[in-house]
């Protein structure tokens, strides 16, 4: 009988069939062996380093360590008799302000008033002319009707013809003030200066010859009177309006006349004299141009003159001057205003700063948790950043363990796993995987075994669940991941 032998695809499949099977008996052989992977560590929690935002002298100590705290309770409280003081001037400060800007909004009430009836004044002012120019006769120069222009650009016009004027005003002025420097035209200047000197002395010795002419003698009367009275038995005196018998001489007393008259004698003879010197001087180049220019001066200034005219014939109603001036006051009132109440805010603000410094002074605290270092006493002086308490917060404990890198494949993010400590020997708590390292590490500080130090590790984070608050910062724990 003749067999055939089986063809060796089937030999290469039953040979593969049989390697994997004693692959999955060996895997889970070793898996047996290996058993459940488990690790050691300690709980921890978040920690909070609590410190003071200002310095200051601490007064009170409101928390120890071990001392549970809930969030924003007082932990520390700091000397707050500096900033009260300052309180009290910042209050002070903040009514003057008030009181500042009180007034100052009255004066602008005022002044919107002023405003106001200097406008109505005007308007009604201005209420019989505003139209005339519909009615009034177009002179022969001009084709356009004197309405074709609006007021208000008649006003503009009328302002830059003043501004025109001015500025030709003070070149003419300029002109003649160079002129005043020219070392030719010198001479005729100062003939200029002394017959202008001279005309003021004239002047004065004139007046003062006829008060001397008008002296009373030894012989006269008391009193004042008329000199239409002079020679005659009825002296008119002034002093009390009635006439009387004494008679009022016609020449004053002999000293005081001689004076007077050769003053005035003197005052005359330099009037000529400096008159003549004028004269001789004018056929001269330098009087004619100094002339020209003292010409152009005065009609310089005569048209600076006519253009202020015509600006204020058409300064009515509410460009009249009244409102115009009354607009600046306004304006004036309401920039005080405004100021002073910006002088109220920045008291305000100046306040709320010293308020919340004064809050500031109570250092409370930042979360539910714990108190685990205390590292101040009442007296001392702490400075802003000084830690002062260390928080742990008890509602999020975790533990860190770590794990072999062979059995790192074991462990996946949001794992749980069965936590004890040697306190609650009869209690499990659960834990869950919520972070793993990225990088081995060697021999950390807790791993308990000969073969955890002779390999590399790696952390693995787990949030620890405990409802009833039992376990601490600090307790050794084993961890059984499922």
């Amino acid at each position: 009988m003749n067999h055939k032998r089986p063809p060796i695809q089937a030999i290469i499949v039953v040979l593969l069939l049989v390697a994997v099977s004693i692959y999955f008996i060996v895997t889970q052989v070793i898996s047996n062996k290996k058993g459940a992977l488990t690790a050691s560590g300690t709980i921890e929690a978040t920690q909070v380093n609590v410190a003071p935002e200002m310095a200051g002298k601490v007064t009170e100590v409101l928390a120890d360590e071990g001392q549970a705290v809930s969030v924003d309770a007082p932990l520390l409280q700091l000397d707050p008799s500096l900033l009260a003081a300052q309180r009290a001037v910042a209050v002070a400060g903040l009514e003057s302000a008030r009181a500042g800007a009180k007034t100052a909004q009255n004066a602008l009430f005022t002044a919107q008033s002023q405003y106001q009836i200097a406008l109505e004044a005007a308007l009604a002012q201005d209420k019989k002319t505003r139209i005339q120019d519909w009615f009034s006769k177009d002179p022969n120069r001009f084709e356009q009707p004197d309405w074709y222009f609006s007021r208000t650009e008649q006003l503009q016009a009328a302002q830059d013809q003043v501004d025109i004027a001015f500025k030709a005003l003070e070149e003419a002025r300029s002109n003649l003030e160079n002129v005043n420097t020219s070392v030719e035209k010198s001479e005729f200047l100062k003939a200029e200066k002394r017959l202008l000197d001279a005309r003021l002395a004239y002047q004065l010795a004139k007046d003062v010859n006829n008060l001397a002419q008008n002296s009373a003698d030894a012989n006269a009367p008391v009193g004042r009177y008329n000199s239409t009275h002079c020679g005659t038995n009825e002296g008119y005196r002034v002093d009390n309006k009635k006439l009387t018998n004494f008679v009022y001489g016609c020449r004053g007393d002999d000293n005081l006349t001689d004076a007077g008259e050769s003053l005035f004698d003197a005052a005359e003879q330099e009037l000529d004299d400096a008159q003549n010197a004028y004269d001789e001087l004018l056929d001269t180049q330098a009087a004619e141009d100094v002339l020209q220019l003292r010409a152009e001066v005065s009609v310089a200034q005569e048209r600076y003159y006519a253009a202020l005219d015509y600006l204020r014939k058409f300064q009515t109603g509410e460009e009249s001057v009244a409102v115009t001036a009354a607009e600046g006051v306004l304006s004036q009132a309401q920039a005080a205003a405004d100021q002073a109440q910006t002088a109220v805010e920045q008291a305000q603000a100046n306040l709320d700063l010293i308020d919340t410094q004064i809050a500031k002074l109570t250092i409370p605290s930042p979360m539910n948790g714990v108190v685990l270092t205390r590292n101040v006493e009442v007296g001392e002086f702490v400075q802003p950043g000084a830690t002062a308490f260390v928080l742990g917060e008890l509602n999020n404990l975790t533990i860190t363990v770590y794990v072999p890198e062979n059995r790192t494949g074991e462990v996946s993010l949001g794992q749980q796993a069965e936590l004890t400590v040697d306190s609650f020997p009869n209690l499990t708590f659960t834990a869950e995987v919520i972070q793993i390292a990225d990088k081995a590490e060697f021999t950390p500080r807790n791993v308990q075994t000969v073969e955890g130090r002779s390999s590399t590790v790696y952390a693995i984070k787990l949030k620890v669940n405990d409802p009833d608050g039992k376990l601490k910062i600090g307790m050794p724990a084993d961890v059984v991941f499922k």
